[in-house]
């Protein structure tokens, strides 16, 4: 079970994300988007979505420094482990909490907005549970091990995450690890292969081109003008 869990679960879960992305990008590029719903309702998205998204990057972002930044080079900056373990769980915390606020919120208004819920698919109720459970988890396995400074993960689950990059996983590290830490490292797997195949796949789409496309110039029209506008030969006047 710890070779499966550890050693396999892992790669089968980037597996089936890389494999997701190709197949969206290729036969799917009209649905890789956040099918936005704001066409029906404006005021609550515009209080949950950023909340949301504030709290999710927030949430990667510890996520990366906690499982990729040695405790070694945190040290060399003069970040004790104790001010490590109040800033992670603080920060962590808040952001969590700001991501899970975010999402009961757009929860809420797909439940109460009539043309919002309709637009809503299985797998999208599907998506918010497994995004809930997995930060869900994530805090709550912080907050049960607060004493002293904490689990110190960055002894266990840190390197073992390091060590499927050399595709050498170091499944035993992960052998004395809290269940609920646990728990919430399947989750987090699940989730990175489901991604793809949700709405979430947008994340990995950036609108790198409005950096490089012309500007778009919009001109009013004359309204006593009706119908189309009659052809002309040549340049017309930018003040026209």
């Amino acid at each position: 079970m710890s070779t499966l869990l550890w050693g396999a679960l892992p790669y089968v879960a980037f597996a089936l994300l890389v494999a997701g992305l190709v197949w969206r990008h290729r036969y799917d590029r009209f649905g890789w988007t956040t099918r936005s719903s704001q066409v029906y309702e404006s005021r609550l998205l515009n209080i949950a979505s950023p909340a949301f998204h504030y709290g999710i990057l927030f949430v990667l972002a510890g996520h990366l420094i906690g499982l990729f930044v040695p405790a070694s080079w945190t040290g060399a900056l003069g970040v004790g482990e104790h001010t490590y373990h109040l800033f992670s769980l603080y920060g962590g915390t808040a952001a969590g909490a700001l991501a899970v606020a975010g999402i009961l919120l757009l929860i809420y208004r797909r439940r109460t907005r009539a043309p919002v819920l309709r637009a809503t698919t299985a797998n999208d109720k599907l998506m918010y549970v497994v995004l809930l459970a997995a930060i869900v988890l994530g805090m709550t396995a912080k907050l049960a091990h607060t004493s002293g400074n904490g689990y110190d993960y960055r002894t266990t689950i840190a390197p073992w995450a390091r060590s499927l990059f050399t595709l050498r996983p170091r499944t035993e590290l992960m052998a004395g690890v809290p269940v609920l830490y646990q728990v919430h490292a399947v989750v987090g797997m699940l989730l990175i292969a489901f991604v793809p195949y949700s709405r979430l796949v947008h994340m990995f789409s950036a609108p790198v081109q409005y950096l490089f496309r012309p500007y778009i110039v919009y001109r009013s029209r004359d309204p006593r003008q009706l119908g189309p506008r009659p052809e002309r030969r040549g340049w017309e006047r930018a003040d026209s």
